[in-house]
């Protein structure tokens, strides 16, 4: 800390000497378009409210405008044009190194009047995707850093929305209304991917570190329910991610160093066009802070579980082309760990190695095209792989013998093409029509030392090629500027199973005053099972064959009901509540493991499965949602969210029990306040309380545990019991600090800082007989430092 101050003061003094406070001012460029089509408006009136004197402009022939000489800070804007409700952006934080980049989108008022001058603000959580109006809200950039504890991840930042949760500090699995984290779609740019964490095995959506660079992010959707019939194969929630276009007037650069690892980005034009409408490119590489301050010879107490990764983001964005709009994009990530022994991580075996390692690689190329004003075609095509290794052995330390105990190598390519078709009849109706077609070649290898037949076994050998193909029709309707309706129907079908299924997607959005406004949602929805339970063998010991059990498995269905309630006491201050019942069914149980369920799986290091599956099993959760908020403003923001609710399921026996994912309760409360020091320099605190519901369990069954000296659980209690209630205080202290030419932060982020014991497993020692918590992670601080140039 001492040096970090040094450096701070240090990088003070010398920017003072080199700048006047009347040389701090930013340019904010970028786009005014149609909502609906994404269609620039020419003319539109882009103002700095508040400026003196007043700094405005319109936009040009493409849509596009430039402001000059705005003072860096917290700048508001204000966007309005003919025909269109106005817009406003508070609380834009300006630094002097990067240009402000913003594109907005405006609603076609269903008035039919000849101009609109009633002043608007647009809700900050309304969402990009105008068809989403229940269980949704976007979400910024900056929020995902500045929240505390977020550490720059987009999945930690929505854990602090209403009806999420987390029950794993090392990871970032997310569990949306009781619902598995196999539950959840991850999109980028369009297309559905896979795994976007490092050390995230193939079927699960979570992992200890993310791929995903928020500082590559615009602002994006999350969704917890009953959403918009594009989004398909998903029964939990979803994410919608966008990459900002790099900016295509002047080149940038980013450093930063951090709990993701030190990274280096650039950005700028390829080169300058007539129209002044120039291709740019965007690029960012990170590699693990850990690894590097290993190859330093320095020890971070990890031994010798030091995780290893790295990861590579780019767009290329052509924009104004006679053939349309392109964008070129990629995400590439890889990772790997070794763990020796228990003492390294609460995830191995004592007396045990285990090497681990995950690469994901995303490549996509986006065609946007107007075939008129009001109509445009959106297509992607995209390929991508993704794998995950897992050596598991025993280990004699005296002698450095090495005992092959399990293998496996799993592996997943998919192609995909997807076009969406949208029209912009009127002011009142819009409808989209799409497809995506998937086809995957997939590869599942593994083996186990077997203890009790003395022999190494192949559990799974198998290479398989699927296809699923999906389409949807939406259609939005405006009844007027007060009542909104939406209806749609996705459909998907899997050719490794020949079904169909047919879903209908509903909302209707009643702004019942200026003030409050009602929400309904309802959606079915279908997701197949992780395609490694479909290739999964059993072993016959009388014919010594191996054959597929799961190759008829259906998908697992729900049905998802909201209703929401939204006040705004003030344009920054709001409340909104929410109810949901979700209903699943054809839900994966298995007739030899009577209390197993599908629903289970999905927040680990694998997909914990079974053979002859039978979708017989069913499900259900519902709760009430309640989030309080104050946006930023004044300098300080709030945010409290409160979830009730109850998940459970029922398996082959068709007994009802708790899920896994069960807690009962969850709340947050985060605070925010920053003070400007001067025109060049900034403080920031942020501080997060959570109180949730413990992690439920399954028992030992402790008498067969000493009989076979082997961990033996009691199925016939799974998760009756929780461990204790989670408890944690997160702090996050910040620095920014501008230059003329140059900006600078400096981040502490300082987690758990109560240190309170949450419990996470716990392990049983079968010579004792004894059990040994396993805590989850205690106070650990953090830092962070960025450069932008």
């Amino acid at each position: 800390m001492k040096r970090i101050c040094i450096l701070v003061a240090f990088s003070y003094v010398f920017i003072s000497i080199h700048a006047n406070d009347s040389d701090f001012t930013q340019t904010v460029r970028g786009s005014v378009t149609d909502a609906i089509t994404g269609y620039p408006l020419v003319g539109a009136t882009v103002v700095i409210l508040n400026s003196d004197p007043l700094v405005g402009t319109v936009t040009d022939p493409e849509g596009f405008f430039e402001l000059n000489s705005v003072p860096v800070g917290r700048q508001s804007v204000e966007i309005s044009y003919v025909g269109y409700l106005p817009s406003r952006i508070d609380n834009l934080l300006l630094t002097s190194a990067k240009e402000m980049v913003i594109n907005i989108k405006l609603e076609e008022s269903a008035l039919e009047v000849d101009e609109v001058v009633v002043s608007a603000k647009k809700r900050k959580d309304a969402t990009i995707n105008e068809m989403a109006m229940v269980s949704s809200r976007t979400f910024s950039v900056e929020e995902t850093e500045r929240f505390a504890g977020s550490l720059g991840d987009p999945a930690r930042m929505v854990a602090n929305y209403a009806g999420v949760m987390t029950q794993n500090d090392s990871r970032n699995d997310i569990i949306i209304r009781g619902n598995s984290p196999s539950g959840v779609l991850w999109r980028l740019e369009g297309i559905e991917i896979a795994n976007p964490n490092h050390f995230g095995a193939l079927g699960t959506t979570g992992g200890p570190v993310s791929m995903v660079n928020n500082n590559l992010l615009t602002n994006s959707d999350f969704l917890t329910g009953a959403f918009p019939a594009e989004y398909g194969n998903a029964l939990a929630g979803a994410f919608d991610l966008n990459i900002r276009s790099g900016n295509d007037e002047t080149t940038e650069f980013t450093g930063q160093v951090g709990f993701n690892g030190f990274e280096l980005g650039a950005e700028g034009p390829f080169f300058r066009t007539k129209n002044g409408v120039n291709p740019s490119y965007l690029i960012n590489y990170r590699y693990s802070t850990l690894a590097v301050v290993s190859k330093l010879g320095l020890d971070m107490g990890t031994g010798s579980a030091v995780p290893e990764y790295q990861d590579l983001t780019f767009l290329v964005d052509v924009p104004a082309t006679r053939a349309g709009r392109f964008k070129l994009f990629g995400l590439w990530g890889l990772s790997n760990i070794l763990l020796i022994d228990s003492v390294d991580n609460a995830y191995n075996q004592a007396g045990g190695s285990t090497h681990f390692g995950s690469d994901l690689a995303v490549l996509g190329m986006t065609h946007t095209y107007f075939l008129t004003e009001k109509i445009r075609m959106k297509t992607t095509a995209s390929y991508q792989q993704t794998s995950a290794i897992t050596e598991v052995d025993s280990v004699n330390f005296k002698e450095e013998i090495y005992i092959p105990y399990y293998r496996s190598l799993q592996g997943e390519n998919k192609l995909s093409f997807s076009t969406q078709f949208r029209h912009k009849i009127n002011a009142k109706n819009n409808y989209s029509l799409g497809m995506v077609y998937d086809r995957y070649t997939t590869l599942y290898h593994d083996s186990a030392y077997i203890y009790d037949q003395d022999e190494f076994r192949i559990l799974t050998d198998t290479d398989g090629d699927l296809a699923m193909l999906r389409g949807y029709a939406q259609w939005q309707h405006k009844f007027n500027d007060q009542l909104t309706a939406y209806a749609g129907v996705h459909s998907q079908y899997l050719d490794l199973t020949e079904e169909l299924a047919v879903e209908p997607r509903m909302s209707l959005r009643w702004q019942l005053s200026p003030k409050s406004s009602l929400d309904l949602g309802f959606g079915m929805h279908s997701q197949m099972q992780p395609k490694a339970v479909y290739y999964q063998q059993d072993y016959d010991p009388d014919t010594h064959t191996y054959s597929l059990t799961n190759e008829d498995v259906e998908f697992t269905k729900s049905i998802h009901y909201v209703l929401g309630y939204n006040y705004l006491f003030a344009p920054d201050f709001r409340v909104k509540m929410e109810a949901y019942y979700q209903d699943l069914y054809r839900v994966p149980v298995a007739e030899s493991f009577p209390e197993y369920s599908m629903l289970n799986s999905g927040d680990f290091f694998g997909i914990f499965s079974s053979g002859n599956l039978v979708n017989e099993g069913t499900g259900k959760n519902y709760g009430l949602e309640l989030t309080v908020e104050k946006f930023l403003s004044k300098n300080y923001y709030l945010l409290f969210t409160g979830s009730v609710f109850d998940s459970k399921y029922t398996g082959y026996d068709g007994i009802e029990r708790n899920t896994a994912y069960n807690g009962n309760y969850v709340f947050n409360c985060l605070a925010g306040y920053e003070k400007k020091l001067s025109d060049k320099m900034m403080l920031t605190f942020d501080v997060k309380g959570v109180y949730a519901g413990g992690k439920r369990y399954v028992p030992y069954d402790w008498e067969q545990s000493q009989i076979e000296q082997i961990e033996v659980y009691d199925w016939d209690h799974a998760y009756e019991e929780r461990y204790a209630d989670y408890f944690r205080v997160d702090l996050r202290i910040g620095f920014k600090l501008n230059g003329k030419r140059m900006s600078q932060e400096w981040g502490l982020d300082l987690q758990n800082i109560t240190n309170h014991l949450n419990i996470f497993s716990q392990g049983y020692d079968v010579a004792t007989g004894e059990t040994t918590p396993v805590p989850q992670q205690g106070f650990i601080p953090m830092m962070l430092y960025r450069i932008n140039f």
